[in-house]
């Protein structure tokens, strides 16, 4: 039975993660062409650091993620301690919505985006793109920092309270410093959504303002360039690091 278990995951895994183990093997072949290996080399990242259009793209991308995130940090963390400090009307609601917007397809929110855009006559571009992935990220962050700040014990509060400490208080040098590690795990977390959209962005973003999703997807189109391979190895490593390191921060404290 053991043996069973290990082998279905081993399967699983395989299958996930086996063309992911491809493209960076690829990405070290000296062969233009993927279908044969012409020997171990780095001059495609080496192409890859002097291609200032991807360069360009991918520094919007940053700016974008990183702003992003930021906002989405703070509107989302506020909110999550407005849903678990707070009752109020309509807060079981609310707080289904936001489960609602994490489940709702890309495509559907993309549209939405677009058409609101279009209907209040705003300039398709850097503000709408940002906009959007600050609406997309503020649902994963309630999510995150809500789940961790349900395992508080809620007598520390009571307990600030009868020391005289008063809401504001209690909030910050109690609430605040529990929650720092969901807050982070979920500005990371929204980073590596924002870093990696593709669909939202196609139809939010314009012409001139290029984000590095949205190049890859343009030149894959035109064929799979080694130079493709060696950026998806790097976006990869990167979010596989961010990822990683959002779990940890938001790991329960034994």
């Amino acid at each position: 039975m053991k043996a069973l278990k290990i082998s279905y995951s081993s399967l699983v895994y395989s299958f996930l993660y086996l063309p992911i183990i491809v493209l960076i093997i690829y990405s070290f072949n000296a062969s233009k062409f993927g279908t044969s290996w012409k020997g171990f080399t780095f001059k495609w990242y080496e192409s890859l650091m002097n291609n200032s259009s991807l360069m360009s793209a991918a520094g919007n991308s940053l700016l974008v993620a990183v702003t992003a995130a930021t906002l989405a940090t703070i509107i989302g963390s506020v909110a999550a301690v407005a849903f678990y400090r707070y009752g109020f009307r309509g807060k079981k609601m609310l707080l289904g919505l936001v489960y609602v917007l994490i489940m709702a397809p890309d495509i559907v929110m993309g549209i939405s985006l677009l058409i609101m855009f279009v209907t209040i006559h705003m300039n398709i571009g850097f503000t709408t793109l940002l906009l959007s992935h600050i609406t997309f990220n503020i649902p994963f962050v309630i999510v995150t920092v809500l789940s961790r700040m349900k395992g508080f014990d809620k007598n520390l509060f009571d307990a600030a309270g009868d020391l005289g400490a008063t809401e504001f208080q209690t909030v910050r040098h109690v609430l605040l410093p529990m929650m720092f590690p969901a807050v982070i795990a979920g500005w990371l977390l929204s980073f590596t959504l924002s870093m990696d959209d593709v669909l939202i962005s196609f139809f939010v973003t314009g012409p001139d303002f290029d984000i590095l999703p949205l190049r890859i997807y343009s030149m894959v189109r035109l064929g799979v360039k080694p130079e493709v391979n060696a950026l998806c190895t790097v976006m990869f490593a990167l979010s596989l690091i961010i990822v990683m390191a959002s779990q940890i921060l938001n790991k329960e404290k034994k």
